[in-house]
């Protein structure tokens, strides 16, 4: 089989976590992300601090089987995929009437932005509990925290671009966060500020964190 594998509307979304292992090819990892842009997909690569992963390919385009094919490719140049995640672009329900520029940002984002070379990534769920469960609230109620959630997001425009994709019946979580900011502690002060609102105090559930920085494969993979 051949043919595209590929979202009615929007993109693919691949996030690889990796390390080079012992037998890493530079030169072959730089043709599996070149294959994979001149298939018409972009990826972003992201130098990542701490212990559970030194790079991030950030991939995203129209086809699953090319996204696909740069996982197999990049482990077989020698980079073991320690953590991953799957998902789409999309626009959110709370955001259906935006114009349709914005509509197209989100489906179809061009990244990296420029000037903000700080990364972050990191799914998050909506809560199910017994006390407190997202699901069960009316939608007006939903879509009037987001609209609160959104309203604090917005004090750091221009200074952090937040890339949210979906990932309900994708993978472990609902929605993956990418945040690319122009400062390492706008990472931190746009999460910070947005945890204290109603639809993320009460109700969100975060998985693990990544965060690094904009870099070049050749300056990743040589460790700088």
């Amino acid at each position: 089989m051949t043919e595209p594998v590929s979202p009615s509307v929007g993109w693919g979304v691949l996030h690889l976590f990796c390390t080079p292992s012992p037998l890493v090819d530079p030169e072959a990892v730089a043709a599996a992300v070149k294959a994979c842009e001149e298939a018409g997909h972009h990826v972003v690569t992201a130098a990542i601090l701490g212990h559970k992963a030194d790079l991030c390919l950030l991939a995203l385009g129209p086809d699953w089987r090319v996204l696909r094919e740069l996982q197999s490719a990049v482990q077989a140049a020698g980079l073991d995929v320690v953590d991953s995640y799957v998902s789409l672009t999309e626009v959110s329900e709370y955001a259906a009437g935006v114009p349709e520029e914005m509509r197209n940002a989100r489906l179809y984002p061009q990244l990296p932005p420029p000037g903000k070379p700080a990364f972050c990534f990191y799914p998050m769920s909506k809560r199910r509990g017994d006390a407190h469960n997202w699901f069960t609230l009316p939608y007006d109620d939903r879509d009037r925290l987001m609209r609160e959630h959104g309203k604090s997001g917005r004090t750091f425009a221009g200074r952090v671009l937040q890339v949210v994709t979906g990932s309900a019946g994708l993978d472990d979580f609902e929605w993956g966060v990418t945040l690319f900011a122009e400062k390492p502690d706008d990472l931190k002060a746009v999460v910070y500020t947005m945890r204290f609102d109603e639809a993320s105090a009460v109700y969100a559930e975060f998985g693990p964190f990544y965060a690094g920085y904009l870099a070049s494969l050749d300056e990743i993979l040589a460790g700088r």
